[in-house]
């Protein structure tokens, strides 16, 4: 009866050991993970941002070359307006003028 006692306590000893291995085993997995995560997140947003930043530099430099187009068809189209202006404003007085009269 001692024997099977010494025995079932051997038994969990044991298993207590190997417990406590697989314990300490899990915490160093568990720190390796977190580490690696970490650096992959790290470097995950390193890479995001300087995407951005590409993606930002080309949309601003897109949208100045857009407007400095508009811009240069604005001008031309003032001056347009404002050439026939100065040939009719005559003309365009007397039609609006006639306008409020015929009532």
């Amino acid at each position: 009866m001692d024997s099977i006692v010494r025995k079932l306590s051997e038994i969990e000893s044991a298993a207590s050991a190997i417990v406590e291995h697989a314990e300490a085993q899990k915490e160093v997995l568990d720190r390796e993970y977190r580490e690696k995560r970490t650096r992959f997140d790290n470097e995950l947003e390193q890479k995001t941002s300087k995407e951005i930043r590409k993606i930002r530099d080309r949309l601003e430099q897109k949208t100045q070359e857009l407007l400095d187009t508009q811009g240069g068809g604005r001008c031309a189209a003032i001056t347009a307006l404002e050439k026939e202006y100065n040939e009719r404003h005559t003309a365009y007085a007397q039609a609006i003028l006639k306008r409020i009269t015929e009532v």
